[in-house]
């Protein structure tokens, strides 16, 4: 299959949206730095969204982009290692650089253990699952989706492809039903500091890697979509709008619906149509070089960032600035985290996968055979 470039180029808009989440936050982290109450609630109201609609944004790629480059010569070891090889170096770095830098002496066992093994999603304490760096919590989502795709690919290659949009629909209908579960059966109360929802609730309606597969299957089906020419077309000026429209809506639904229910489906679509105009050759202003590069460090950057707003929180120590020297202070925050991504990318991750990440032929073409 060919590659997508411009899918790589909007991996970095989806880390600068949790970026500017992460950094909008005046409680958990703490860091908005705006003492103008106007422009911090602004700045909260804009980017409220985006640390779910990233996350949620990388889920259904991460089924799409795999669907879409699954090798019939590859093998269930040799792809499930290459995955591994791909998000724990940068995982073991961050997490080390957090642990010196913030938590070595305070953190137990229970909470810094989970973290380095990746299982700390499956428990359900948020001194567990947001512990260490917190966003490494969707790295056990994706880690678990990588254990499972090679047994779910060639189910997905069996469905007609008349039938790949109800299966499509059927994921979006079974997100909606855990959700609508949780909320029903799952006690709401006490509220986690911040949001109004349970910690309960929270960790299974968010960070429970089960309930999030259905993100990653849809991004599956719509490749599949995509490749059997099933796909209907849209736009990217429609695909962006119903994206922002997903997001406007996101805000007014209620909080635990805001997570992914509000804009899996615009999320799906835009995916797809940017992965159709990749195809047709249609320019999308995500494949060029600059944008690839970004694209390339986004993971190190999703992964560095909030160790740095971390430390510049620490510094402010409850400081607050006026307008124009707090947006100097998130913007040179941004900075940092792109220059820590491309600091991981160059002397971690890019080194890792040359050297031990190139595909091997196998003798069982279990990937990407036709069924």
């Amino acid at each position: 299959m060919m590659k997508l470039p411009s899918l790589t180029g909007l991996r970095f808009v989806a880390a600068a949206l949790v970026f500017g989440f992460h950094a909008s936050l005046t409680r958990i982290i703490g860091f908005n730095p705006y003492a103008d109450h106007q422009v911090s609630h602004g700045f909260k109201v804009l980017f409220g969204e985006g640390g779910w609609l990233g996350v949620s944004f990388f889920f259904v790629l991460s089924g799409f982009v795999i669907t879409w480059s699954a090798r019939p010569d590859d093998t269930v070891g040799s792809f499930i290692f290459r995955r591994v090889l791909k998000i724990y170096p940068n995982h073991f770095a961050t997490w080390a650089l957090t642990m010196i830098l913030f938590g070595a002496s305070v953190t137990p066992a229970s909470v810094w253990l989970p973290n380095l093994l990746l299982v700390h999603a499956w428990v359900p304490k948020d001194e567990v699952y947001l512990g260490v760096n917190g966003p490494s919590w969707s790295l056990c989502c994706e880690l678990f989706f990588y254990v499972i795709f090679p047994f779910i690919l060639p189910n997905i290659k069996r469905i007609p492809e008349n039938r790949l949009w109800i299966w499509a629909a059927a994921m979006v209908v079974g997100l909606f039903s855990c959700q609508l579960a949780v909320n029903l059966l799952v006690p709401g109360t006490p509220w986690v500091n911040a949001w109004p929802i349970s910690v309960e609730r929270w960790w299974l309606s968010y960070f429970f890697p089960p309930f999030r597969l259905f993100e990653f299957v849809l991004g599956m089906l719509m490749a599949r979509i995509l490749m059997a020419g099933r796909w209907i077309d849209l736009g990217l000026v429609p695909a962006f709008g119903l994206m922002i429209a997903g997001y406007l809506l996101a805000m007014f639904v209620p909080f635990q619906f805001s997570f992914n229910a509000a804009t899996v489906v615009p999320i799906a679509f835009l995916i797809t149509s940017v992965a159709s105009a990749d195809v047709t050759g249609r320019r999308t202003g995500f494949a060029g070089r600059t944008m690839n590069w970004l694209g390339d460090i986004s993971f190190g950057m999703y992964m560095i960032h909030l160790v740095i707003l971390t430390a510049v929180t620490n510094w402010l120590n409850g400081r607050l600035l006026g307008t124009p020297a707090a947006t100097a202070l998130v913007l040179a925050a941004f900075g940092a985290s792109v220059l820590g991504g491309w600091l991981l990318f160059v002397c971690i991750e890019r080194p890792v996968m040359r050297r031990w990440g190139k595909v091997a032929p196998g003798k069982s073409a279990l990937m990407g055979a036709e069924v």
